[in-house]
């Protein structure tokens, strides 16, 4: 947070108190706190434990959104506090510096545990890009530092989308087509919320001069200071944590029929209304195609693609009879 001792009429971000803000910690702790709570309905979504798809429904995610943006805020927040008066280099390389490795080990770990949906650019690697393109704005007034939010805001809007479309430039959100990746924070428009915190913090300097006189000092506020303040490690570790209870537990519960169902009816449905038919058409053809694959026995093994050829070529023929018989 700022060492700065006096305020300067340069810069609105300084002598917001000493030592480290404690608000701002909690604040943060309690986006971790919503991030938990996500990845664990999550986790027991993608082991089958219940029948919501958390990934893709629209509630789900865009709660998913509001926590990445709620961190994306709070890195203007921290920068503006922290490097308002002048740029700490020393901890402002070592903090990045960080922030990237632990980027790298999730894409390397995530390359070999998802091969197909690996982590190429999350939240992790936004936040350290962002922490250094948003290094000039802490100079500049705060209006057009909030200016400059709104327009990276609405870049995707903006832009020739298909000028981006090319696979090597996906890290920057403004092609046509999102890549399938487990945690996707391009640049745009998700820079915009560190600008939209660097600018705000500039604006509303009495206010936070206000919140440094809170402590955190019992209870949950003290749990959330604590938390704000190891953010990254709980971030890197919560996960496998999770992961590690619940894998157990989806081996002593397997799914019910209507959670194991669910992947494979979304997945038809999606194909079939890409295709151009009705969704309560695709909907009553996918749940035809299901039934008729229980039927013949050919179920279990068809979601663990253990199929003989002679057997996929047997699904295929009662899919294609399913949604012949739909309009």
């Amino acid at each position: 947070m700022s060492d700065a001792a006096e305020p300067s009429r340069r810069s609105p971000a300084l002598a917001l108190g000493a030592g480290r803000i404690e608000a701002v910690d909690a604040a943060r702790g309690a986006a971790l706190l919503a991030m938990a709570v996500y990845h664990f309905s999550w986790d027991l979504s993608f082991f089958q434990l219940i029948d919501t798809p958390v990934g893709t429904d629209p509630a789900w995610k865009w709660f998913a959104r509001a926590i990445a943006g709620s961190f994306l805020f709070l890195v203007g927040v921290s920068l503006v506090l922290g490097h308002g008066e002048r740029i700490r280099w020393r901890a402002f390389i070592r903090r990045v510096a960080m922030i990237a490795a632990a980027a790298a080990a999730v894409t390397v770990v995530t390359y070999f545990a998802f091969p197909g949906s690996y982590i190429f650019f999350g939240i992790l690697h936004c936040i350290a890009l962002s922490s250094v393109l948003a290094l000039p704005f802490l100079r500049l007034p705060w209006p057009l530092v909030l200016t400059s939010a709104a327009l990276v805001l609405a870049a995707p809007h903006l832009v020739d989308r298909d000028a981006f479309a090319a696979p090597t430039l996906a890290w920057l959100g403004l092609g046509s087509s999102v890549p399938i990746t487990n945690d996707y924070v391009p640049v745009f428009p998700w820079f915009g919320m560190v600008l939209a915190g660097v600018a705000a913090t500039q604006a509303l300097v009495p206010a936070i001069r206000k919140l440094a006189w809170w402590r955190g000092r019992e209870g949950l506020g003290r749990a959330l200071v604590w938390a704000g303040r190891r953010s990254l490690v709980i971030y890197l570790v919560h996960q496998p944590i999770l992961l590690g209870v619940l894998y157990p537990l989806a081996l002593l519960f397997p799914p019910g029929p209507t959670a194991q169902a669910a992947p494979f009816l979304r997945q038809c449905e999606r194909t079939c209304t890409s295709a151009g038919r009705s969704a309560p058409a695709c909907a009553r053809a996918c749940a035809c195609t299901a039934d008729e694959l229980k039927r013949r026995d050919l179920w279990t093994r068809s979601l663990r693609d253990e199929l003989t050829a002679e057997e996929r070529d047997a699904a295929r023929a009662l899919a294609r009879g399913c949604f012949l018989a739909e309009p």
